[in-house]
């Protein structure tokens, strides 16, 4: 069975590929929606902007597509911020799978926009994708909007604010650290991803 990884045009998109395969999973890249609606498993990473991200999940025909997914999906980084109604980043309007807006994070001394780096999970809560995956468990970040805390939130990090980094509403996740740059964590939490049905 094959895992979708969505085609954003990011340069993420080999790294994730071969962190899927080194799990043994059949990862396919693509961008065609008939294919994207037949797969078991759908991963939508993304780098860059939102109103760009957007652009081509329209040009495509996937921004109408992916709302109505029912197998488990996976938004990745700015995938997981594309899921939410809108982002600051431009006013751009999203995919309105997950009421909320991300909005940018503010610079602090110290605390430099991107967070780039390791950063601590928090407060997580049990969910097949968080499966021995605990508290305080590091895993890599960059990025510079974020999703603020709410009752979609099954983790959160500390950036001088609390923000959402795994979320899921219904059959759909997003992390917005990079699972595929995580180390052995991220390594489990995409393997836990392969295993939910």
């Amino acid at each position: 069975m094959t895992t979708v990884i969505i085609d954003s045009g990011g340069a993420n998109l080999a790294s994730l590929q071969f962190a899927l395969e080194r799990l043994n999973a059949d990862a396919r890249v693509t961008n065609d929606p008939s294919i994207v609606v037949n797969a078991p498993r759908v991963i939508l990473p993304g780098v860059g902007s939102a109103a760009d991200a957007m652009k081509r999940l329209r040009a495509c025909g996937l921004a109408d597509v992916l709302p109505n997914l029912t197998q488990p999906v996976l938004g990745i980084c700015l995938g997981m911020q594309l899921l939410f109604t809108r982002s600051e980043e431009g006013a751009t309007d999203c995919l309105g799978i997950i009421p909320g807006e991300v909005k940018r994070l503010t610079a602090e001394p110290g605390r430099p926009v991107p967070h780039m780096g390791w950063n601590q999970l928090t407060a997580l809560r049990a969910d097949p994708l968080l499966e021995n995956i605990v508290e305080n468990d590091y895993v890599y970040f960059v990025h510079s909007y974020a999703a603020p805390v709410s009752d979609v939130t099954l983790a959160a990090t500390d950036y001088g604010t609390r923000v959402s980094a795994v979320v899921r509403r219904g059959n759909f996740w997003g992390t917005q650290f990079h699972p595929e740059r995580s180390g052995a964590i991220g390594s489990r939490l995409l393997a836990n991803f392969l295993r939910l049905n």
